[in-house]
């Protein structure tokens, strides 16, 4: 379908020509079954267009929900058909004149198809347009999953995660088991090793102060004179 941002001024423009002109040269574009309320996707959805003069063609346009507009189809008088060079629009798209309606035919409706469906004319050189008419698929409502339940369950996952297996053989729970003997048996080996360390180190330091004693002769009778004592070392 061709795209145009000056059809949205044209658009305009012929709103405010209807108004001008009042209620007698008014347009309508409506599904042709007057129940409907959406459009069914897959389905063919068939609309609509009364002008208040049948002697003149009539072109239908659709607004997307961006705001653009793209031309469909021209329906002529003699419902004759002209429709832009575009594969998809000649095969999704069907125009025909049955009596004093214009209708236009919207064989597979899709996601793409949704926006608002409107019908221009030509009269005595000046465009009328007419009122729009929707068509969007119902809206759907999707509720949102409580957090509460997700907390729940991943409580009791936590639970239960180390929790001996009521039915041995299973590959799954002895896996589990195995990393929970992991987790408490490695921080105590650790501590162990640590405690080992430095009680191997204190040994070490206890032994090297005892080599430092002093290993002189006390002189004799505590007479004057003797030397002094001096600590020997042992290297």
């Amino acid at each position: 379908m061709a795209r145009s941002p000056a059809l949205l001024l044209l658009l305009s423009l012929g709103l405010c020509c209807t108004g001008a002109q009042g209620q007698r040269n008014t347009m309508e574009a409506r599904f042709l079954n007057r129940n409907m309320k959406h459009p069914q996707e897959g389905q063919p959805l068939e609309l609509e267009c009364m002008p208040f003069n049948i002697d003149n063609g009539v072109s239908w346009i659709r607004q997307d929900k961006d705001g653009k507009l793209h031309f469909i189809v021209y329906i002529s008088p003699l419902s004759r058909t002209a429709s832009p060079r575009n594969e998809r629009t000649s095969s999704q798209f069907e125009g025909s004149k049955q009596g004093s309606s214009f209708r236009l035919v919207v064989k597979n409706f899709r996601a793409q198809d949704q926006g608002t469906y409107f019908c221009i004319a030509n009269i005595n050189q000046m465009l009328y347009f007419s009122s729009g008419q929707p068509a969007f698929f119902p809206a759907t409502t999707t509720a949102a999953p409580t957090t509460a339940a997700a907390t729940t369950q991943s409580s009791h996952v936590n639970k239960d995660i180390c929790m001996p297996s009521s039915e041995p053989g299973t590959s799954g729970e002895n896996i589990l088991n195995l990393y929970c003997e992991i987790f408490i048996w490695a921080p105590l080996a650790g501590v162990c090793l640590v405690l080992l360390v430095a009680l191997i180190v204190t040994i070490v330091l206890c032994q090297k102060t005892r080599r430092r004693r002093c290993r002189c002769k006390r002189p004799p009778n505590g007479k004057p004179g003797a030397k002094p004592c001096v600590p020997t070392r042992h290297i």
